[in-house]
Order: structure tokens, then C-alpha cells, then sequence
């Protein structure tokens, strides 16, 4: 008896350590075939007698208990291989135990039956298994819900494979003929799942299992069951599901759980798991206790994990301290010094604007100039001469004349499938009118520019311009006008559609031909104690610096929508790649009440969680093959969550010398970040995602303000919830290819820490600014400054400003009376 329990949760433990969701279905398949040849190896030591002889009525009841196990194993198997949520398992014990209960009584008694239920024993299994069911679920309420159908198929499992329903409704053991019970239990199960793989692969396709736990699995899990009807022909049917929800807590991955308390609460769950086992052993079974032995199995990972972190901990805190500096807190020291030059060089009056203006950029400045320094001057502008983004967006288009910008605008709003706006600002009445067409709703681009240009003191001319509808950029040109064609193929343009496919080639295309690039690969962009970190973040953008960048970002491999416009077209976007040449203007969706700051949702510094948040979809790409996993926020995720034991780099640092450490430990206490929704793939590589990935429900988008540290990266274009990080007390780490029009303002390491594409510094800038004091210090003031920058630097009437300029030049650039160089 003690030799089968022990034998059942050691195959269980097993089963639950080897299994998987993507081999769920063919393990079920394999271990369903194998298990009756084991049961008839076994048997000359079961001693089991000739089966009793039993009416056909009998046998055909106990072929639809056995039809109804199967229909049930089928389907609790695709259950498991779609949803993680078995948080309502833990409660068959006392569930079986009541109605193993009521069906005993000769007649219903109602006060037999509520007798049971309040008793010593019923209220231990009720406790027992809600402690485990509230583990499980990992606040998942509604998949937990769901879950009833494990405790349902389950029930009518056991009821199928040991019992046998009398006329009198009662259940009675009938173990003699259980191999001939589970040998027809088997081929009915293995017919109903195999129908049910078959579907799942035609809907999902084949995929790629790993032989050898697949394999490990199937006899882990009949290795289990035949230990199941060898320990139940002595014990209660009721303890099986018990020993499950032990092996159920106690291979759950520690590393996995958010905090320390998390990951005892795992432990304890499981105990009082097996104090439930123990218990229900019979009063003679002395032997039971020896049961006690397996709470080393959640016992030993725990301590040994809690010895990892409090020694990874104490590390970082003691191997970097004011004498001996940690490279982000020297890149962070520089970053202040820059920002107090870029301020100090502002021009205080219009004489000086005048002169710096020539001076940049060898011309004369627009019409109109002066009214708007005047308007910048009156709003208390903080930057009034570092709006060199725009004037590089615009340098390429001076060589041609006003009519031929006008002629291009037209065409290429004529386009078919163009994806362009065509947006009339008028004078008269400061109205912005945007036409497209097919659609009709413009995505809030003419409130945006209705809301930011609406002050009486803004003075424009009449402007048209092309506004990119689609999240992706736009344009590809050559960006130094020296080396671009004559002046008649400089007009032509054409469209090609890149969407699901690789852009790099198109994206790359004129790299020799923009000032100060370099097609060769930069191993990275700054090597400060032999850690990666990104220290000049124009350099870290550039992609013809780094061609690496190509298998890396979804955008490069296979973005939602590319329709790349080649040629001298003037197109405002939200956002670009360091090789496009679009022009940038502020996202409407940093107007938009769903991504704004709220500042009673937010948290003192003090009081926030120290770790690192991020929720997110898998947007940024579309998975229509195996490259899925080199997407850029997939690779994020699956680092944070330490999914393949990856090696990650960490600094320590003795006796004054530092030295660089790879180690497959990461702490992910630290890390509190998940996918909430899988989408924008085909139906099997979604799938993929979804068995690969620990998903967490939707969350809050003010939950982000709970924690510390703030994550942020691209999607299909821009991120719209990057302001409200930056205006929050939490300090924002940033990852992006996309340049936007606030470039000239953000300084990396001061408002906020950059991050590289290869996120190979991620763990070890994560653990110094949470666990190291000077780091903490560090990150609380990257906070504070990106928090009072953002007030000064971005406010509405920032943008408004911006805008303003940008109009004014491309008034100047479509003017009828310019000519082309």
C-alpha cells in the first residue's frame, strides 16, 4: 500500500515536472496505449482473480461510466494543453468525499449529509483545498472557473475506472476486473484523443515536440496510473486527488513567483497538502508517515533559491559604492552635465535665434520666424534653438522647387492603397481638414492639430501635407543631397508593399548615402567595464551601424503593414527608423485620455514595489513562421522570464578590479513583466506563443506606477504610454528604433535609461539600480528628473510650438516662388 502511494506521487511529480502544453495531447495518446501492456506485465503480482460474472445490464451501464471517462480524459487533456488554470482541481478531495458520502446512505438524509459536511474531517479537506485552489489559480478567477471541468472529468473518471454503480445506488469497489476495465477505458480514450489531436493539428498545425520528454512524459503518466489502481485496491479513491494537488504545488517553479512570500505560500499549500494525504491514510497504515519525506521536493528548491538571491543580493549591493562607481551611475553623472550645456546654449533673444538658426543650418530662417520665436519666448519655451530634427527631415527636400513639392504631394495622395491623409491647414479660421480615400476616421490627426495650433498669437500660412495613417514609417530617401540623383529622378517615387515580410534590405537601402553612417556591424555602441550600455542613443538607433538589427526587431523581420514609399515624398509620422525620412510630429495618442498621467493613480517613490513592470501584447510584428522568438518584445519577455536559462552578464567588483560574471541565475522577484494578450500571428504560431509564454490576465495601465522601474518599448510604431512614464515618479527604461519628434529634448541616463536591442545589460542595470543603495539612489533620481523635465519640456504647448515650426518650413519648402538647388 505505502509502496504504491509512494510510487504514485513519485510517477506524478514526474509527470507534472516533464510535461508541457505543446505535448500534452500525443503524451496522453502514448500513455493510454502503454498502459494496459504494463497492467498485464503486472500481473502475476497483483494476485487479481477471474472477474465475477455480471449481468448484461451491468456491463452495459459500466461501458457508458467507461465512455464518459474516456469522452472526459479527452477532454480534460485539451484542456491542459490550452489552459494553464487548474486552480479548482485541489477541491475534488472534499467534493469526492461528499458524494461519496451521500451515495452510501441507503436513503437521502439531508442531516446526514449536512452532518458530514461540517465536520472535523470534511472542514480539513475543504481548508486544505482551498489553500491549494488559491495558490493555483494566481489570481486567474475565470480560468480557474473553468478548471471545473478537471474536477468533473476526474470524478467521473474514478467513478469509471474503480467503481461500479449498484442498483441501489451505491458505490461499491469492484477491483477484479479493473485490468479488463482499463484496457477497454483505454482504447475508448485513446480513440477519442487521437480525434481530438487530429482536429488540434489541422487547426493549429504539427509542431515540433521534444522526443525525449515527450517520451519521459508517457511513462511518467502510465507509470502513474498503474501505481493509482495498485494503491487503491487498499486505500480510498478519495486521497488520489490530494496527491495531485501536492505534486501540483510542488513542482510549480519558484523562480517563477513574484516574491519570497509567494514562494512560501507555494510551500506551505503544499505541506498542508500532504498533511491531507497522511491523514487519510487508514490508522494502521503506520508506514504513512514515511510520506513526509517528499516535503523536501518544494522544501529543498525553495531554501536553495532563497540562499541564490539573498547571496546575489548581498553582492550587489557591496560590489559598487560611492568610492568604487557602477558605470550607469557615471553615464548618468555625464548625462547631467550635457543637459546643463544643451540649456545653457539657448538663445535669449531674437537677434541671437536669427544668428544661431544661420549658423546650423546655412540658411535663412522661414517666414515668419520671428513670430514664432516670439510665441515660444511667451510660453517660457525651454528649448528655442535644438530643432535639428526637423531641419534633417527637410535638408533633402531643397533641392526641389515649391510647384514640384506640390506636384508629389497630389500624386502621391493619388496613389492606390496610398495610406495618406491629404490635411489642409487654413489660415482663416486655424482649421486643420484631413481627406482620404477610403476611410473616413483619421485617427484624431486634425484634433491634434485643431487642439495644438489653436492659440490666436500662432500666424501660419495656408500648408497642405501627407499624414502617414499607419503606425509603421513611411518613407526611404537619400538623406544627403550631395549624393542623391540628378534633379529629374529626384521627383519620381514609388510604393512597395513590405507588409509580413523583411524589410531590412528596402529599410537600408541608401545607407551609404547619409552623412556619418557606416553599413558595417558596431559590436556596441559603449564598452564601460565589459557591459554593454548604451551611451550615445543616436548611434545605439542607426541601423546602418548595425546590421545585427535585422534578425532582432519585428519591425525588420515581419511588421503588420510596410507600404514604403522610395523617393522624395513629404509624409508626417509618428514615429521612424533612423534611415527613413518621414516627418516627425507628436502622436495624437499623447492627447489621448487612455494613455494621460494621472496623478492619483501614481505612488510615492517609497512606496513603490522595487522591481521592474511591464504588460504588454506581442504587437511589433506578425509571427507567420519559426522567427517568431527573435521579435523584440518576445525576446524581452522570454529573458525577463527566464524561460531558456539563458547566460546573463553580471559586473562584480573586488579588491578595486572588476570583473564580468555570466550566470544562468536571474532573479525575476525583480521582474514583474508578462504578455496579457498573444496576437497579430497565424492561428499556429499563436498558439506557439501561448504554450511557450506565462500570460497574465489584462492589467490596469496605471499599475505600471506601482512599481519603481517602468519599461517601455516599441510596438508597431511608437509607444503611446511613454509619457505617461516619463510625467510618473517611476524612472522609465526605454527600448526603441523609432525616432520621435521630442528626440532633441530627452537626454538618456537623466530622464530616463536607455536600453539596447540586444538587452544583454537588462539584468544587471535591473539588479544594481533595485538592490544597490547608490543604484537605488540612481534610479530615484532619473525619476525625479524625468518627472520635472517632462513638466517643463512637454507640455501641450511644447507640442503646439513644434508644430508651429514644422509648419512654417514646410510652407516654406511647397512655396510656389522657390526654386529647387
Amino acid at each position: 500500500m505505502i509502496v504504491a502511494s509512494i510510487a504514485f506521487i513519485t510517477f506524478t511529480l514526474a509527470t507534472q515536472y516533464f510535461s508541457s502544453k505543446r505535448t500534452e495531447l500525443v503524451s496522453e495518446i502514448g500513455c493510454w496505449v502503454i498502459l494496459p501492456l504494463l497492467l498485464r506485465a503486472t500481473r502475476p503480482y497483483r494476485n487479481i482473480p477471474e472477474p465475477a460474472s455480471r449481468t448484461a445490464g451491468s456491463d452495459r451501464q459500466s461501458s457508458r461510466w467507461l465512455w464518459i471517462g474516456s469522452v472526459c480524459l479527452a477532454a480534460t487533456s485539451l484542456y491542459k494543453a490550452e489552459f494553464d488554470s487548474i486552480g479548482l482541481f485541489p477541491l475534488l478531495t472534499p467534493l469526492l468525499l461528499a458524494t461519496h458520502e451521500y451515495l452510501r446512505a441507503e436513503t437521502y438524509k439531508a442531516a446526514r449529509v449536512y452532518a458530514w459536511l461540517f465536520s472535523l474531517s470534511a472542514l480539513r479537506a475543504v481548508s486544505c483545498g482551498l489553500l491549494a485552489s488559491l495558490t493555483l489559480s494566481v489570481q486567474d478567477h475565470e480560468g480557474t472557473a473553468l478548471s471545473i471541468a478537471l474536477v468533473a472529468a476526474s470524478y467521473f473518471l474514478y467513478s469509471a475506472l474503480l467503481l461500479k454503480t449498484s442498483g441501489e445506488s451505491a458505490f461499491v469497489p469492484h477491483l477484479q476486473d479493473v485490468e479488463k476495465r482499463v484496457t477497454s477505458l483505454s482504447w475508448r480514450t485513446v480513440l477519442l484523443t487521437s480525434l481530438v489531436y487530429g482536429v488540434h493539428t489541422r487547426l493549429f498545425g504539427f509542431e515540433n515536440h521534444d522526443v525525449y520528454l515527450m517520451i519521459t512524459t508517457v511513462f511518467s503518466k502510465a507509470l502513474s496510473w498503474m501505481s493509482l489502481i495498485h494503491m487503491t485496491e487498499h486505500l480510498s479513491w478519495c486521497i488520489v486527488p490530494g496527491m495531485q494537488t501536492f505534486s501540483l504545488l510542488a513542482i510549480r517553479n519558484l523562480f517563477a513567483q513574484k516574491s519570497q512570500i509567494i514562494a512560501l505560500w507555494n510551500v506551505v499549500a503544499s505541506m498542508f497538502s500532504l498533511a491531507q494525504v497522511v491523514h487519510m491514510f487508514p490508522k494502521t497504515a503506520k508506514s504513512a508517515t514515511n510520506l513526509w519525506i517528499f516535503v523536501m521536493v518544494p522544501l529543498v528548491p525553495f531554501i536553495l533559491h532563497e540562499i541564490a538571491i539573498r547571496n546575489a543580493t548581498t553582492l550587489a549591493r557591496s560590489s559598487f559604492t560611492r568610492s568604487h562607481q557602477h558605470p550607469v551611475t557615471i553615464l548618468a553623472q555625464n548625462a547631467r552635465h550635457d543637459f546643463e550645456a544643451l540649456l545653457q546654449r539657448q538663445s535669449k533673444d531674437y537677434s541671437t535665434a536669427q544668428a544661431e538658426y544661420r549658423r546650423r543650418y546655412a540658411m535663412e530662417p522661414p517666414g515668419g520666424f520671428q513670430q514664432w520665436f516670439e510665441f515660444a519666448s511667451m510660453h517660457n519655451s525651454s528649448l528655442i534653438d535644438d530643432f535639428d530634427t526637423i531641419h534633417n527631415q527637410l535638408a533633402p527636400f531643397f533641392t526641389l522647387g515649391g510647384d514640384e513639392i506640390t506636384r508629389i504631394l497630389n500624386e502621391a495622395y493619388n496613389e492606390p492603397e496610398n495610406e495618406l491623409w491629404l490635411c489642409e491647414y487654413s489660415s482663416a479660421d486655424h482649421k486643420t481638414r484631413c481627406s482620404h480615400p477610403r476611410r473616413t476616421f483619421d485617427r484624431h490627426f486634425s484634433f491634434l492639430l485643431d487642439r495644438l495650433l489653436s492659440h490666436s498669437s500662432i500666424v501660419l500660412p495656408d500648408v497642405k501635407f501627407l499624414v502617414n495613417h499607419l503606425d509603421e514609417p513611411r518613407v526611404v530617401t537619400y538623406r544627403d543631397p550631395s549624393k542623391a540623383l540628378n534633379s529629374s529622378a529626384k521627383a519620381i517615387f514609388n510604393m512597395t508593399d513590405l507588409t509580413r515580410r523583411s524589410t531590412w534590405k528596402a529599410a537600408t537601402s541608401h545607407c551609404s548615402s547619409m552623412p556619418g553612417s557606416d553599413s558595417s556591424i558596431v559590436e556596441d555602441p559603449i564598452d564601460k567595464a565589459n557591459l554593454l550600455l548604451v551611451e550615445n542613443m543616436t548611434s545605439a538607433m542607426d541601423l546602418c551601424q548595425h546590421a545585427e538589427y535585422a534578425k532582432i526587431h519585428g519591425l525588420l523581420m515581419s511588421p503588420v503593414s510596410f507600404r514604403l514609399i522610395n523617393g522624395l515624398v513629404p509624409v508626417l509620422s509618428t514615429g521612424s527608423l533612423s534611415t527613413n525620412g518621414d516627418f516627425l510630429f507628436p502622436s495624437p495618442a499623447y492627447i489621448e485620455e487612455e494613455f494621460k498621467y494621472e496623478k492619483d493613480s501614481d505612488f510615492d517613490w517609497d512606496r513603490k514595489h522595487n522591481n521592474l513592470y511591464w504588460r504588454g501584447s506581442t504587437s511589433g510584428a506578425f509571427a507567420k513562421d519559426d522567427q517568431w522568438p527573435n521579435f523584440h518584445r518576445q525576446r524581452f519577455v522570454r529573458l525577463v522570464q527566464n524561460l531558456e536559462k539563458e547566460k546573463h552578464i553580471y559586473l562584480h567588483k573586488k579588491i578595486g578590479t572588476v570583473s564580468r560574471v555570466k550566470t544562468s541565475f536571474l532573479n525575476t522577484r525583480l521582474f514583474d513583466v508578462a504578455f496579457t494578450r498573444i496576437y497579430q500571428c497565424a492561428r499556429k504560431y499563436c498558439r506557439q506563443q501561448k504554450t511557450y509564454f506565462r500570460t497574465q490576465l489584462w492589467a490596469d495601465k496605471n499599475r505600471a506606477l506601482q512599481s519603481k522601474l517602468v519599461f517601455d518599448t516599441d510596438g508597431n510604431g511608437i509607444s503611446g504610454r511613454y509619457y505617461g512614464l516619463l510625467a510618473s515618479n517611476s524612472a522609465p527604461l526605454k527600448q526603441t528604433l523609432f525616432q520621435e519628434w521630442h528626440d532633441d529634448r530627452l537626454i538618456p541616463w537623466l530622464h530616463y535609461i536607455p536600453v539596447s536591442q540586444s538587452l544583454e545589460e537588462l539584468p544587471e542595470v535591473v539588479s544594481y539600480l533595485t538592490l544597490n543603495v547608490r543604484g537605488q539612489q540612481t534610479a530615484k533620481e532619473v525619476a525625479e528628473q524625468g518627472k520635472d523635465w517632462f513638466g517643463k519640456a512637454f507640455r501641450e504647448v511644447d507640442m503646439s510650438i513644434y508644430v508651429y515650426r514644422l509648419l512654417l518650413e514646410l510652407a516654406r519648402l511647397q512655396n510656389p516662388a522657390r526654386q529647387g538647388s
